[in-house]
């Protein structure tokens, strides 16, 4: 049994989640919580409270063990990228790429 989360349309760059989900695969949901808590990176806030929502997912919809979880998978894709403006010299205008990401954590109990 696995209970998933998501979290769609995150306005931060996949490149900088992805960082952050490598250091909790495959660790226990307690550690993976420790973990992002001293992390320093924008995405930690992020990551930790999908987290907390796969965990209470499990617990509440799938009467698992919150003892027994651990991160079976995480990952990230990419989003939506908005695209804007910005003004350049000699009337020129540069394209800044505001990009999204679609992250999913997936929890699982130990057997």
């Amino acid at each position: 049994m696995e209970a998933r989360a998501y979290l769609r349309n995150a306005r931060i760059s996949p490149r900088k989640v992805q960082i952050v989900l490598d250091l909790i695969r495959n660790k226990p949901v307690d550690i993976a919580l420790a973990t992002l808590d001293l992390t320093p990176k924008a995405a930690s806030p992020i990551v930790a409270k999908l987290l907390k929502s796969a965990q209470a997912n499990a617990e509440n919809n799938f009467s698992m063990n919150k003892d027994d979880l651990y991160v079976s998978e995480c990952f990230v894709t990419p989003g939506a990228t908005m695209k804007r403006i910005r003004p350049r010299a000699q009337g020129r205008a540069f394209r800044v790429l505001k990009r999204t990401s679609h992250i999913t954590v997936v929890l699982k109990e130990k057997e």
